[in-house]
């Protein structure tokens, strides 16, 4: 894997030195602005949020900012939402929508997604385009995140046993970025050994965990199977047992993983399912993450803390439950939310409505209602589409942040409106 360049750009004296974030000057481990000398104004430049640890910052968290953010979403009842992106629109769009929300967000890459920033006419074998893809994607986020102002955790999702190499070149990557900047390129990964024996699945995650730990990795860990069927994965066909986990195994692997460290999550199955269902056919039992919890705190007797919510959970299949068993969910310690289905279906139904509208302008490059010689380039121009696309996103990811309590947050307050007045030479959009 040939890295060399983009770590050599973003390396260097500056990733050490103090750098200005508003009024205080902060030594920073790293800061994307600074590193490669773009503006980092307004927001950007905040040394932290007036509503959450002082440790959490705009842009890329990792470590103990990630933790404490983690944590301030468990203490505070919401969770965040964890978005699967494809391209740099969808990633925009997720950014976007945070700020407008006041929120934090969690932009995350699939193995296909990943494969899919990197080309699809890259050649993916030993997941060469995977790999790059997501470090593309990384270093995207890094850049955007802080120019938006928002706090993001960066992460992977469903890795399964064959899929490892793919995490494998990633953590490897971050283990380089982090000799120069002092913190890893992403913010977490998930390992999904879920179709494993538990005591293989357990062994796999804490050799995993004790690698990541040493950078500031957090493990997001699946126990049981998640229905449906996503990015290429079908396990509409499992059996209904396969859905629920039980407490005795969510303890046995957070006794087992809390004795590497504590940056880790677990991916419990309640019923969840990838994919929109008609109603009646999910159902959801998040008593299973309650029922888990007392379960735990009582093995732990005085040790047990005082919410009584010692796991992390995630929450996996989110698009089409239930606002009742989201909210329910979330204070049963779920502090993450997987979003994929519902924003794949938004960016698409902007994209249809944008064509619906302006059809009889999208049929040639010349001749349109308004005579036969006009042009119609500012209307097939990829931007707007595109544009659609994001706008209609942004709106459908509002419903989720309302869904999971997660507006607000930073205390920011609302967001100003753009300013891109330069016209369509200069980032100004045609029509």
């Amino acid at each position: 894997m040939r890295l060399s360049v983009a770590f050599l750009l973003l390396s260097g004296a500056q990733a050490f030195i103090p750098a200005f974030r508003g009024h205080a000057v902060v030594t920073q481990l790293s800061n994307m602005a600074g590193d490669v000398g773009i503006p980092c104004e307004d927001e950007c430049a905040l040394e932290s949020f007036p509503n959450l640890p002082p440790s959490v910052h705009p842009g890329v968290l990792s470590g103990q900012a990630m933790m404490d953010l983690l944590n301030h979403a468990k203490e505070n009842g919401y969770a965040i939402p964890a978005v699967n992106c494809v391209s740099s629109s969808g990633i925009n769009a997720c950014l976007e929508a945070a700020r407008a929300n006041d929120a934090p967000i969690i932009v995350q890459f699939s193995s296909g997604g990943s494969q899919f920033y990197g080309g699809k006419g890259l050649d993916n074998n030993n997941y060469r385009a995977a790999i790059a893809g997501a470090v593309s994607g990384a270093f995207h986020v890094r850049t955007m995140a802080e120019q938006y102002g928002v706090p993001v955790i960066l992460h992977t999702d469903h890795c399964s046993k064959q899929l490892l190499p793919w995490v494998d070149g990633l953590i490897a990557a971050s283990e380089r970025y982090f000799e120069t900047h002092g913190e890893p390129l992403f913010s977490s990964h998930m390992i999904d050994l879920s179709e494993e024996p538990i005591e293989e699945n357990i062994e796999i995650c804490k050799d995993y965990l004790s690698r990541m730990d040493k950078i500031g990795l957090l493990l997001e860990m699946e126990l049981g199977i998640t229905g449906g069927e996503e990015d290429g994965v079908d396990n509409s066909d499992r059996p209904v047992e396969d859905l629920y986990s039980k407490p005795e195994e969510i303890h046995q692997t957070f006794e087992e993983l809390r004795k590497v460290s504590d940056k880790f999550t677990v991916a419990a199955a309640f019923g969840n399912v990838h994919g929109v269902y008609s109603p009646g056919n999910v159902k959801l039992e998040p008593e299973i993450l309650n029922n888990a919890q007392a379960y735990i705190c009582d093995k732990l007797g005085d040790a047990a803390p005082a919410n009584k919510l010692p796991v992390s959970f995630v929450f996996h299949g989110g698009s089409g439950s239930s606002v009742s068993d989201i909210q329910r969910s979330i204070g049963y310690g779920v502090i993450k939310m997987n979003i994929d289905t519902d924003t794949q279906w938004s960016f698409w139904e902007g994209i249809k409505n944008f064509e619906a509208k302006y059809h009889d302008y999208l049929q040639s490059q010349i001749g349109n209602p308004e005579g036969p010689d006009k042009p119609n380039k500012k209307y097939y121009d990829p931007r707007e589409c595109l544009r659609a696309g994001e706008v209609n996103t942004v709106k459908r990811l509002e419903q989720s942040f309302a869904d999971l309590k997660c507006q607000n947050i930073l205390g920011l307050g609302k967001a100003s409106e753009a300013k891109n007045v330069l016209g369509p030479r200069r980032g100004g959009l045609p029509v």
